[in-house]
């Protein structure tokens, strides 16, 4: 049975509590939203495709702890997503880790981050680690700064080349700003991503209130 996260405020056990820090709810619930880079898109359409980037928050007992689902979608066909994946948040002290997992089956969850009903459904059966591929965020000032962990090991094959991914991302309360590039593992070369500059995009709706209070 799905437990609405915003129902298990007080209900969190004493090793999950002690072992959480602000920054990373606070990171969480920055993430939790719908996205979109409409501003962008309409100001320069030759450019920047209409995106949605929807984080959604996990229940608690999904990974004994703060877990997300993501969908980003083409604004025209929302309920396709072209990228769907899970993350658990970890606290590394000065740092939050974010931890990368694929769906076995992705498009059996496609909209879940629309609708709860499909939500409910993924499970910590139905997914993979992608290692290598953490996500290290620090914060300085109002905002959290993130890039993929170092070592070059996050690797993507894209029409028959082997790249690695190159990952930087800003997070506001309000605002999401990401540049994702794939690096030709020989060359280091740009073999896929923006050649324009960053994706940048606004909440259009938040969920932060479904983010388990836990501290």
């Amino acid at each position: 049975m799905f437990i609405y996260p915003h129902l298990l405020m007080n209900s969190s056990p004493p090793h999950i509590r002690d072992s959480t820090s602000n920054h990373l709810i606070t990171l969480a619930r920055w993430m939790a939203g719908d996205f979109s880079n409409y501003k962008q898109a309409f100001e320069n359409p030759k450019d920047y495709a209409h995106i949605h980037v929807l984080f959604r928050p996990l229940p608690l007992e999904f990974f004994s702890g703060i877990g997300l689902y993501s969908e980003q979608v083409y604004d025209y066909d929302l309920w396709r997503p072209y990228r769907q994946g899970v993350h658990r948040l970890v606290d590394h002290g000065d740092e939050i880790y974010i931890e990368n997992y694929s769906l076995k089956n992705a498009l059996i969850y496609a909209g879940a981050a629309r609708e709860l009903s499909i939500l409910k459904t993924i499970t910590p059966d139905c997914i993979a680690r992608r290692y290598h591929c953490s996500m290290i965020f620090k914060p300085e000032g109002d905002r959290f700064i993130g890039a993929v962990e170092p070592g070059n090991l996050c690797l993507i094959e894209k029409n028959g080349c082997q790249t690695y991914l190159d990952s930087y991302v800003e997070i506001t309360q309000t605002t999401w700003v990401s540049l994702d590039r794939g690096l030709d593992v020989n060359t280091h070369e740009q073999v896929w991503g923006s050649t324009f500059g960053p994706l940048r995009f606004e909440k259009r709706e938040g969920f932060a209130h479904e983010v388990p209070n836990i501290l």
